[in-house]
């Protein structure tokens, strides 16, 4: 099996049980997985590939996205004065007329902004399936990036005309919901350590699936080895009145009528948990994606994050949708997660820098349900990435280069390793052109909206 030295690395921050950093560190991978960690020094100083850092970079875990609308990409800076409804209501009918090639665009689209950004995993929550779309178009754009991935096949069910929000072009009987999730399983779910593509199922949300959808959904994930179930939940005030008045109950009674409040599920925003609900996921080991720059873009509000934090609440972070974000940077949104945490507090114990790095590589693990990923240490996947820090944005920084890359907001990293494979070389992927891939994803885009 091929092996690759990563040596004199400025700062290697290891999220292991012992949360190191080493110095001119050092990693040692066999064929995909971490064999050696520790000083270049005490490390082997041949390998198949040598890659010298020069005592300028700093390497972490790959970042781990764990909430994304790839198909988004397509309708960036659409109802930029809209909260969640209005501006759902505006798009809605425009994700009603895609094909199987904006799907895959978007998707390669979406993929490869995350990997250029520090992004090594990410899951796709794929809602809108319209027209001779599938699943697939999404899975195909995203391999040929490289990028680890979570597929989550996502559903709606309950239109306007049964009180629902989506228009009826792009609702789905359950019952082909629920058929399409069980083929997509079995043909790609693949439960083996390290595996590269896993598939999850995500009903939308509560103000469009039914209770019983969520039930089989949950069910038929259960009937499976290591497939998740993944939801929108108490997004803004609006999401907790569309409950309350067609339920008769807040998020977290909701969520235990239709049995999901499990260690295996993980919810999007969670912007509105009271304080019961968010003890509740912290003694179930429920997870919460945390979606800051789409939160702030919607006027949905600031998470409570310092108190799941505090609860035991598997936190990570969420891109979200690059049309409520606009933006596919993991990089930035570590940054805004660090920043809106302590404005919502008036606090710095809002949130550190460390923590706001252990949420995005160690708490996307987690939420995953992936024991796989999200450290450095021997046994894990060689998912990791490098930043110079003799980049402009790292002058004046040297004091604590760490704190940097949470606060100095740079756009994409130097080096990029997924499944032991560079996949980001000097700034530039490897995988696929970005410069073709930019063009053509900038003409589906028009086409979709023409």
């Amino acid at each position: 099996m091929p092996t690759l030295l990563v040596k004199n690395i400025h700062t290697l921050v290891t999220m292991d049980e012992a949360r190191r950093e080493i110095l001119n560190g050092a990693l040692f991978v066999r064929d995909n997985v971490i064999e050696e960690v520790g000083t270049t020094a005490d490390l082997p100083d041949t390998a198949d590939e040598v890659l010298d850092l020069n005592d300028r970079y700093i390497v972490l875990p790959g970042l781990i996205n764990t909430h994304h609308h790839f198909f988004q990409v397509l309708t960036r800076a659409v109802k930029a004065n809209g909260t969640l409804f209005p501006w759902l209501e505006t798009l809605y009918p425009i994700w009603a007329k895609m094909r199987p090639n904006h799907l895959f665009m978007s998707a390669q689209m979406a993929a490869a902004e995350l990997i250029l950004s520090g992004c090594t995993t990410a899951s796709d929550h794929c809602y809108v399936i319209p027209n001779d779309c599938s699943l697939e178009d999404d899975i195909k754009g995203v391999q040929e990036t490289g990028l680890r991935f979570h597929a989550c096949r996502g559903s709606m069910s309950v239109g306007e005309k049964d009180g629902g929000l989506p228009p009826d072009s792009v609702v789905n009987t359950e019952d082909y919901i629920l058929k399409d999730c069980q083929r997509l399983i079995e043909t790609y779910h693949d439960d083996s350590p390290y595996s590269m593509l896993r598939i999850d199922l995500g009903p939308c949300s509560p103000f469009s699936v039914s209770r019983d959808l969520m039930r089989e959904s949950a069910k038929l994930a259960r009937s499976y080895s290591k497939v998740r179930l993944h939801t929108h939940l108490a997004e803004n005030q609006e999401d907790i009145d569309y409950s309350q008045e067609h339920f008769g109950l807040r998020p977290g009674e909701y969520l235990e009528s239709v049995g999901w409040l499990q260690d295996d599920c993980w919810f999007a925003h969670c912007v509105q948990l009271n304080d019961a609900e968010v003890k509740l996921f912290g003694e179930v080991g429920a997870g919460v994606s945390h979606c800051p720059s789409s939160n702030m873009r919607l006027a949905s509000g600031a998470a409570p994050i310092r108190a799941m934090l505090d609860n035991n609440v598997r936190v990570s972070i969420g891109v979200d949708g690059s049309a409520s974000n606009d933006s596919s940077n993991l990089l930035h949104e570590v940054r805004q997660a660090f920043l809106l945490a302590r404005v919502r507090e008036v606090a710095v114990s809002g949130m550190s820098d460390h923590e706001a790095l252990e949420i995005a590589t160690l708490g996307g693990a987690k939420v995953l349900g992936r024991d796989d990923l999200g450290c450095l240490a021997p046994g894990k996947a060689a998912d990791f990435i490098a930043i110079d820090t003799q980049r402009p944005s790292f002058v004046g920084a040297h004091r604590d280069p760490i704190a940097a890359t949470v606060l100095c907001e740079d756009d994409y990293v130097d080096y990029s390793f997924i499944n032991g494979k560079k996949v980001v070389d000097q700034g530039r992927l490897t995988t696929v052109d970005f410069e073709t891939l930019v063009e053509k994803t900038r003409q589906a885009a028009i086409e979709l909206v023409a």
